[in-house]
């Protein structure tokens, strides 16, 4: 049982990345199904397989287990920020994100884990971590100072040049005066944030 429990309306920074550190996606095409997986596993209702669902044309808009305010895939790991809809919703939406495992193992020839254990949770408690969290996820993947090509984070949509969109932004958008005020603002979070890891690495001894 988790030390801190989720509860419905609240926010949360979810993560993990792959046993002993390894690539979780090869390729493009493995991004591109993890992605999916956010988008078709995100119902209320179970949909059974992707590739099942893939040919049921009648399926209508279902209730959504989670709120994706913001994501990152990075080559090696992923983040989340997610506001849980229902009871055990994060728990439910994340436990489902798990098949990729078996999607994964059976396209490389491969057994066993692949994410290092159970997803992290931390709780948002305020909204100034919300904020500074969201610019921590949307540039995750530009740590190194540009994004991975295997890599696909929310930036694009909060700056409103995705169409593929699966984010709700306006928690954290809807706090700036427009979008270039808040693309300054997570630019310079993720400089300050640099700049103290930094500093961490220089006063190690």
């Amino acid at each position: 049982m988790r030390k801190v429990p989720f509860v419905e309306d609240e926010y949360y920074h979810i993560y993990n990345r792959g046993v002993d550190k390894r690539s979780i996606f090869e390729d493009y095409n493995d991004l591109e199904r993890f992605f999916q997986s956010i988008k078709e596993f995100n119902s209320i209702e179970p949909i059974g397989s992707i590739f099942e669902n893939s040919f049921d044309k009648t399926r209508i808009k279902q209730d959504k287990l989670v709120e994706i305010v913001c994501y990152c895939l990075n080559p090696n790991h992923f983040h989340f920020v997610l506001k849980q809809f229902v009871e055990s919703g994060i728990s439910e939406f994340m436990k489902r994100l798990g098949g990729y495992t078996w999607y994964f193992n059976n396209r490389h020839k491969r057994n066993g884990a692949l994410f290092q254990g159970r997803f992290k949770s931390n709780h948002i408690d305020s909204n100034e971590y919300l904020l500074h969290v969201s610019a921590y996820v949307n540039l995750n993947n530009r740590f190194s100072g540009k994004s991975h090509r295997l890599s696909k984070s929310s930036w694009d949509e909060y700056l409103g040049k995705e169409n593929d969109c699966i984010c709700n932004p306006d928690i954290v958008l809807g706090q700036f005066k427009d979008t270039k005020t808040y693309q300054k603002f997570a630019i310079f979070s993720l400089e300050d944030i640099i700049r103290r890891k930094e500093t961490e690495k220089e006063l190690e001894f």
